[in-house]
């Protein structure tokens, strides 16, 4: 992590000068602006009172910063097909560290998706094309193109196809779970 950098962003984005966030903690505008180029390498203490004077503290400062993805592209999916008849294409970049987790899922015709276990969280599908099963334990839900279903997955569920063509579902598990 580049502290200087970050402390920079911190301080403009206040609307503070390096001269203000001085002044706010007792240091000389020069040594701020050698911290935020990374050329000087305040200690713990100097880090929390400058964090301080920016309304932060060492915990936030230091929690891992994760990059919200507005717009995802093609070159941004990352596939996987498996043996059971089915491909998954993950759509949003890292989104295992979000707070939900889409995919799109192609299925062949006979094929299913593997077994998931119980787990916590709510899972929602949108079918696309194609005809599908939701199977939860031993209960089939038939699942029809422009239908959708949604489900606490407290139980062993999948999907399979039971059309004669292939199918298609954008399924978005929360938390991430695929």
């Amino acid at each position: 992590m580049e502290i200087g950098n970050r402390i920079k962003q911190l301080r403009q984005k206040l609307m503070l000068t390096q001269e203000d966030l001085s002044n706010r903690c007792n240091l000389s505008p020069g040594f701020i602006s050698q911290v935020e180029r990374d050329l000087a390498s305040p200690s713990i203490a100097t880090l929390e009172d400058i964090l301080m004077a920016l309304g932060e503290t060492l915990e936030s400062f230091f929690k891992p910063q994760t990059e919200k993805v507005i717009i995802a592209s093609s070159e941004d999916v990352y596939t996987k097909t498996f043996d059971e008849g089915y491909r998954i294409d993950w759509i949003v970049p890292n989104a295992q560290t979000l707070m939900m987790e889409p995919i799109f899922v192609t299925i062949k015709t006979g094929g299913q998706t593997r077994l998931e276990t119980p787990h916590e969280g709510e899972e929602f599908g949108f079918v696309l094309k194609g005809d599908i099963a939701l199977v939860l334990n031993d209960e089939e839900y038939p699942i029809k193109p422009k239908q959708s279903f949604y489900f606490t997955p407290d139980q062993d569920h999948y999907l399979k196809n039971i059309g004669h063509k292939d199918a298609a579902v954008l399924w978005v598990s929360s938390p991430p779970n695929f």
